[in-house]
């Protein structure tokens, strides 16, 4: 009898592997329908890491989200999964133990029903307490192998990995091919090494197109026992997506497994809608060059996933660069010239840093750092001269057991700064904070939520929640998207084109001042976000970097405020680019005598942001 296949539609990671935002909810809810009535799905991936983060963004609710987006597949038998990051939960960060507990419960009741486990670090200290968390709270537990291609990342090593997470009572296992350079034949060894531990285990494949290899390696993998393999569909296949659900089926019809039938009408019916998304608002925000399968990805390996917001993030990266080399007579950079730089320095980034997988958060980590290095050599300065304190956490053991050793150049760099490695157990180093939250939210008049979902959401994403909650966040994302709009409508040389727009958030109506090419947009009209800070006597404190300035990164510090006395060394704020905190430290001891930004306002590379005398 012939072995069965199931499949999973990858929703979620189809919209972040293509660029930087999902669909909103009334789209969702919208495309459910279609998707089962494709009828070859047992599975969807509905939510997870970034999902909720990007709800929030541009000021819609997670919550009420993953509740009416699952609903369907219920109703219709078919199972829910969402993405889980283990120690980080649904953020880039990690996460207190009371709420990661929480987690479970609230993604349970709103109605998914596995969560893939997974660190990037295959530390089995931070998956393990998540498996015995989904368990109790009556979801599956889906325990993931993170591959890559390292001396480090054997056969062996990953069946091994699973023993140890099928003791802990992993319901089933993944093998999360996130950057598709699995190399096909060992990835098919892996699972019958898997299936030789417990035979009756289910293993589901997931892969991105990207590289090239995923197509020989889904076929490997079933022929070892694969029981679901994860898909996407046009228009969000290939490139630096998945493979599309209707090559996947032939393939596998033509090699003798059972698979289920497509109707192709209502395929079609999903990929119209996809493209009616694309049209409406989230084209804005994927590169052509997403679409591209990419060899080039062999090498530093970088995940589809991350591919998607990274190649709109590499244009603010690129134009700051560019602007500096105009300011100092050097000839521009161009898109490729700077993606084959990143890539060349991933490459040699990722062994000294000690082979971690490269998936969120681990391959933001690793990815900035390369960046930041070209970033700063391409202006003379040094290698390594630019680390985030998450960074360092990573590479000094805080976040997990790095699998190989870290270079010495690093080690020594770390003696002198004073930063030592770790060795305990990563959670003991991020307390319980629901209490605190909890207060927060009474203070403020906020609701739990059904089920403590809203508690929760402002427990797992602080910052984004409160941004969501004060309207700053839809603000900040209506002004960003009318001027890709205007841009990408921008008339000829010459021409005129409008000089604003208004959009409105919450009954209030904002003016986006749009600027063509180099030009410097208008002074900020009534109605507008507050203008900064009067400027106070002393020297211009300068941003790094281009990003989004805070004052803090969460609620566990205070933060500075003008007439404050500080230490050279000392935090004076951050700047939160790729997903990254970057801490602005005091060269010198002195006072703020002046905050000349908000906490959330964009900044640009050398802006003044503070003044110190």
């Amino acid at each position: 009898m012939a072995k069965e296949v199931k499949f999973s539609l990858v929703f979620r990671d189809m919209w972040q592997s293509a660029g930087k935002y999902q669909p909103r909810v009334d789209q969702l809810v919208k495309v459910a329908p279609a998707i089962i009535k494709m009828g070859c799905f047992d599975r969807v991936e509905t939510n997870g890491g970034g999902f909720e983060q990007v709800n929030l963004l541009y000021g819609e609710n997670p919550n009420k989200s993953v509740r009416a987006w699952t609903k369907p597949f219920h109703e219709a038998g078919i199972q829910t999964h969402m993405l889980d990051r283990a120690l980080n939960g649904l953020r880039m960060s990690p996460v207190p133990k009371d709420v990661r507990k929480l987690f479970y419960k609230v993604k349970k009741a709103q109605g998914t029903d596995i969560t893939r486990i997974f660190c990037g670090l295959n530390d089995p200290r931070n998956v393990i307490p998540s498996i015995q968390y989904a368990k109790e709270a009556g979801m599956i537990a889906q325990a993931s192998l993170c591959i890559t291609y390292s001396p480090i990342h054997t056969v062996e090593y990953y069946v091994n990995l699973a023993k140890q997470f099928i003791e802990a009572g992993a319901d089933e296992i993944c093998l999360k091919d996130m950057a598709g350079i699995g190399r096909p034949v060992s990835l098919g060894k892996i699972v019958e090494g898997i299936k030789n531990l417990k035979k009756d285990i289910v293993i589901q494949y997931h892969s991105h197109a990207g590289p090239g290899f995923n197509m020989a390696s889904i076929l490997e993998v079933c022929n070892a026992g694969c029981d679901y393999v994860d898909t996407g569909m046009s228009p969000l296949s290939w490139g630096t997506g998945h493979a599309d659900i209707i090559a996947v089926q032939e393939m596998l019809k033509d090699a003798g497994f059972k698979v289920k039938e497509i109707n192709m009408a209502a395929y079609m019916e999903v990929r119209t809608m996809i493209q009616e998304m694309c049209d409406d608002f989230l084209g804005y925000y994927i590169p052509d060059l997403n679409h591209i399968n990419n060899s080039l990805l062999v090498k530093p390996g970088l995940p589809g996933g991350m591919m998607g917001s990274l190649m709109t993030d590499l244009e603010d990266n690129l134009k700051s660069l560019n602007k500096w080399k105009v300011k100092n007579g050097q000839p521009e950079l161009t898109t490729d010239d700077l993606l084959i730089k990143l890539f060349d320095e991933v490459a040699y980034v990722w062994p000294k840093v000690g082979y971690p997988c490269l998936v969120t958060p681990f391959s933001q980590y690793v990815k900035n750092l390369a960046l930041m290095n070209v970033m700063q050599m391409e202006k003379g300065k040094a290698r390594w001269s630019m680390i985030a304190d998450t960074i360092w956490d990573m590479i000094l053991g805080k976040a997990g057991q790095l699998p190989g050793p870290v270079a010495p150049e690093l080690i020594e760099m770390a003696k002198e700064q004073g930063r030592e490695f770790e060795t305990q157990d990563p959670q003991s180093y991020f307390p319980d904070k629901l209490d605190e939250f909890r207060e927060e939210m009474k203070q403020n008049g906020w609701e739990l939520g059904e089920d403590d979902e809203e508690l929760f959401e402002l427990a797992m994403h602080p910052e984004q929640y409160r941004a969501y909650k004060s309207g700053k966040a839809k603000a900040d994302f209506e002004a960003d998207l009318a001027k890709r709009k205007a841009a990408k409508n921008a008339p000829a040389t010459g021409a005129e084109g409008p000089k604003s727009v208004t959009v409105q958030v919450n009954g209030v109506n904002y003016k986006v001042e749009i600027a063509y090419g180099d030009a410097a947009p208008a002074a900020p009209a009534a109605g507008a976000a507050p203008a900064a800070a009067p400027a106070g006597e002393g020297e211009d404190i300068l941003a790094p970097l281009e990003g989004k300035f805070y004052l803090v990164k969460d609620n566990s510090e205070t933060p500075k405020k003008v007439g404050d006395a500080v230490q050279a060394g000392d935090t004076l704020g951050y700047i939160e680019a790729m997903k990254t905190f970057n801490a602005i430290r005091a060269d010198k001891a002195g006072t703020i005598t002046a905050i000349l930004v908000n906490s959330g306002d964009s900044v640009e590379e050398d802006d003044p942001i503070m003044k110190m005398a």
